[in-house]
């Protein structure tokens, strides 16, 4: 009985050894090939942000073009109604001005009296004494 015991034991140590040496030698072959997937993961992972960050650039350059080009419009209606009705910039400018008055942007006024759109800047005064 001792004998069957022995043996065992002795197969025992020799499942374990064989298994640990199975375990060695998976992990030796386990471990590059994560690594190499690791590394492939990280490298789609950077190609899928520089991507990214390209349609983004590419989707702000488009907004700002669009934009530039709206402007661009503006600019000309203003300019052509500008022309075509000289008193657009007076209500412009009346406008701008209720506006700012409203906001109260403007804390007084001054009268320049003007002549021909020129100020006057001589004053006098006629006295009868």
């Amino acid at each position: 009985m001792k004998h069957e015991k022995g043996n065992t034991q002795m197969g025992a140590v020799v499942i374990t050894i064989v298994m640990g040496v199975i375990v060695i030698a998976l992990g030796m072959w386990a471990l590059p090939q994560y690594k190499v997937y690791s590394q492939r993961l990280a490298g789609e992972a950077a190609l899928a942000q520089a991507e990214s960050a390209k349609r983004i650039l590419v989707e702000q350059a488009q907004a700002e073009k669009d934009a530039a080009v709206l402007r661009a419009e503006a600019i000309a209606i203003v300019g052509k109604a500008a022309k075509e009705y000289p008193e657009y910039r007076n209500q412009e400018f009346i406008g701008a001005f209720a506006e700012a008055m409203q906001n109260g942007n403007i804390q007084k006024i001054i009268y320049v009296p003007t002549e021909a759109n020129i100020p006057i800047i001589e004053a006098r005064s006629e006295r009868k004494d």
